[in-house]
C-alpha cells in the first residue's frame, strides 16, 4: 500500500425517490477521480451512500403505503444497483439507517454537548419539507420555495441550537487564505459572501419529526436530518476502521448544498477539534433540453435507460464530456447520440479497428519492430526542425504529442477538468487518423515494409497510450484496447503509473488479438 492516502466523498442521496441522472453525474465523477488517484499508486477511499431520515422520507413512505425502513431499503438498493451498472465501485456505501452510523453520530454530538456548544430555545419560522430546511422570507419567490414551488409550512418548536457564530471568523479566514480550498472560484466567492450576511446559530434537532435518530439527551427530539447527514463523512471511516484517511481530500457536491458543507459542517468539525476537509468542489446544475429537470414535465432521465442505450463506458463518457464539471450546462439525449457516434464510434472505435486491421493484413497480426528514439531525443529533433522551419516526421511528433499530452492531462485531472481531459483524448485519436492518411501504411508497406512497420508500431503504441488516458473514465474500453493490442489488462494495470505511460511499452513480436467494434453506431 502507498503512504499517500486520498479520501473522496459524494453527498449522500435522499431516498425519497429513485436515482436520476443528476445523482449519476456526481457519482461517476467521484469514481473517475478515485480511479485516477489509484492509478498513481495512492491508497484511495471512495465514499457514497444514502440519506434516509427526515419528514420528507416519512411522507414518501406513507404515500407508497410502506413503513419508512422498508421504503428506505428498496430505494437505497436502487442506488446501489445503478452504481454497479455504471461501473461505480465505492469502498463503502453508507446508509444513515445503519445502526453503526447512528451510534457514531450520537457520539459526535455528545462530545459537542460536553463542550457546551448546544443550547435550547423556542423557534418559529418557515420550513420547506422538500428541502428539509428552514427558509427565510427573502428566499421565497412569490411566497413559495424557489426550488420546489411549494408553500413552506410555518412551524413553532423548541429546538437545540449549535453555537455557530463563534466559529465563523475562523472558517472565513481559512477560506480566504485558501488553506481550505473551495472550487470553482464563483463558489468560493459565494461562500465568502455568506459571511458578510447575518449567519445565525442553527438548529440541530426537530421536535415533531418521528423518523430520525433521537437526540441522546432529549428523547422528545430527533437529530435534524441535515446535521446527521453531514456526519456521514466522519462516521463512515469509524464504521470501517479507516480513521487514518481523515480528513477528506475532496468533497464533491452540488450548488444547493454548499452552505451546509462550507459553513455548518466545517464549524461542527472545528468545534469537535477535528481536521477540516482539504477541498470542496461544487459542480454545476444542468438542464434537460433547455428545461429544468422535473417529474411534472417528464424529462427526468433514468441512468439505467442511458446504460441500456449507450452502454456503461459510453454513458460515463457522455455524462462528463458535454460541459465543464464546475459549470452549469444542458444535457440533450440527441446530442449524446451525436457525440457517441462522432467521438466514440467514428473516433476511438474506428481508429482502433483501422490500425488493428492493417497490422493483421500486412504483418500477420504480429507487432512490427520499431527503431524507437527516446522522448528526450524526439523532443530535441522536433524542436530543432521547427526552428529551421521544417516539418518534423510524424513518427517523431507522435512521441512528442503524447509526452506533452500527459502533462496537460495530469493538470486537467487534478483540476477536475474532465471535459478537457476527454477532449484531449479525442484530439489524440484524430491525430492518429491524420497520421494514417499522410503515412498511408497500406501503400507504404509495398514500397518499404520496414518503414511501414515502424509507422504501424507508432500507431499501436499510441493506442496503448490512449487506453491509459481512458482508464479512469472508461475502464472496460481501456481493457478491450489492451486485449486487442495483445496485452493482459491485469498485467498492464499492475504496472507503476510512471512506467506505464513511457513511450515504447508495447513489445515487438507479440501478436494482436482483433476483437469486436468497441462502439457500434447508434441509428
Amino acid at each position: 500500500m502507498s503512504n499517500l492516502k486520498f479520501y473522496i466523498t459524494t453527498p449522500i442521496y435522499y431516498v425519497n425517490d429513485k436515482p436520476h441522472i443528476g445523482h449519476a453525474y456526481t457519482t461517476v465523477a467521484a469514481d473517475i477521480l478515485a480511479r485516477w488517484h489509484a492509478l498513481q499508486g495512492e491508497d484511495v477511499f471512495f465514499l457514497t451512500g444514502t440519506d434516509e431520515h427526515g419528514a420528507k422520507i416519512a411522507e414518501a413512505a406513507e404515500k407508497a403505503g410502506q413503513e419508512p425502513q422498508v421504503f428506505c431499503n428498496q430505494v437505497s438498493a436502487q442506488f446501489q444497483e445503478v452504481w454497479q451498472k455504471l461501473g461505480i465501485h465505492p469502498d463503502f456505501f453508507i446508509r444513515t439507517t445503519n445502526p453503526e452510523h447512528q451510534k457514531e453520530a450520537v457520539n459526535f454530538l455528545l462530545k459537542l454537548k460536553e463542550k457546551d456548544y448546544f443550547y435550547e430555545k423556542d423557534y418559529s419560522g418557515l420550513y420547506c419539507v422538500g428541502c428539509e430546511k428552514f427558509i427565510t422570507e427573502k428566499e421565497l419567490v412569490r411566497g413559495k420555495c424557489p426550488d420546489h414551488k411549494s408553500l413552506p409550512a410555518r412551524i413553532a418548536e423548541t429546538n437545540w441550537f449549535f453555537k455557530l457564530r463563534g466559529f465563523l471568523p475562523q472558517i472565513e479566514k481559512l477560506i480566504q487564505d485558501r488553506e481550505l480550498v473551495i472550487q470553482p472560484e464563483n463558489a468560493r466567492k459565494e461562500v465568502l459572501g455568506l459571511f458578510k450576511q447575518e449567519l445565525d446559530d442553527f438548529s440541530i434537532s426537530r421536535q415533531k419529526v418521528k423518523w430520525g435518530i433521537p437526540v441522546p439527551w432529549d428523547k422528545t427530539q430527533t437529530i435534524y436530518v441535515w446535521v446527521e447527514a453531514l456526519l456521514n463523512y466522519w462516521t463512515a471511516l469509524k464504521i470501517v476502521g479507516h480513521e487514518d484517511f481523515w480528513p477528506p481530500d475532496v468533497h464533491l457536491m452540488s450548488h444547493d448544498i454548499l452552505k451546509f458543507h462550507a459553513v455548518y459542517w466545517l464549524a461542527m468539525l472545528a468545534a469537535a477539534g477535528v481536521d477540516l476537509p482539504r477541498r470542496i468542489f461544487v459542480h454545476g446544475y444542468f438542464t434537460i433540453d433547455g428545461q429544468k429537470m422535473s417529474k411534472t414535465i417528464g424529462n427526468v432521465i433514468d441512468p439505467n435507460d442511458l446504460v441500456e442505450k449507450f452502454g456503461v463506458d459510453a454513458t460515463r463518457y457522455l455524462l462528463l464530456s458535454q460541459f465543464p464539471f464546475g459549470k452549469d450546462g444542458d444535457i440533450s439525449e440527441a446530442k449524446m447520440q451525436e457525440m457517441h457516434n462522432a467521438d466514440l464510434a467514428n473516433g476511438i472505435g474506428n481508429t482502433l479497428s483501422r490500425i488493428i486491421k492493417m497490422v493483421a493484413q500486412f504483418f500477420d497480426g504480429v507487432i512490427p519492430k520499431c527503431k524507437s528514439k527516446s522522448v528526450i531525443e524526439i523532443n530535441r529533433i522536433w524542436s530543432d526542425k521547427l526552428k529551421k522551419g521544417l516539418k518534423p516526421d510524424l513518427s517523431d511528433t507522435a512521441v512528442h504529442d503524447f509526452s506533452q499530452s500527459w502533462i496537460g492531462y495530469e493538470k486537467e485531472m487534478e483540476n477536475l477538468e474532465f471535459d478537457a481531459a476527454l477532449a484531449r483524448i479525442v484530439k489524440m485519436t484524430s491525430i492518429l487518423d491524420e497520421h494514417i492518411e499522410i503515412w498511408k501504411p497500406f501503400k507504404l508497406v509495398k514500397e518499404n515494409k520496414e518503414v511501414a512497420g515502424n509507422k504501424l508500431y507508432c500507431l499501436l503504441e499510441s493506442l496503448r497510450q490512449i487506453a491509459w488516458l481512458l482508464l479512469p473514465f472508461m475502464p472496460e474500453t481501456a481493457d478491450k484496447i489492451f486485449e486487442q493490442l495483445g496485452l493482459d489488462p491485469k498485467k498492464e494495470r499492475g504496472k507503476k503509473f510512471a512506467e506505464a505511460i513511457k513511450w515504447g511499452g508495447l513489445e515487438s513480436g507479440n501478436k494482436i488479438k482483433p476483437g469486436k467494434s468497441l462502439f457500434p453506431r447508434i441509428q
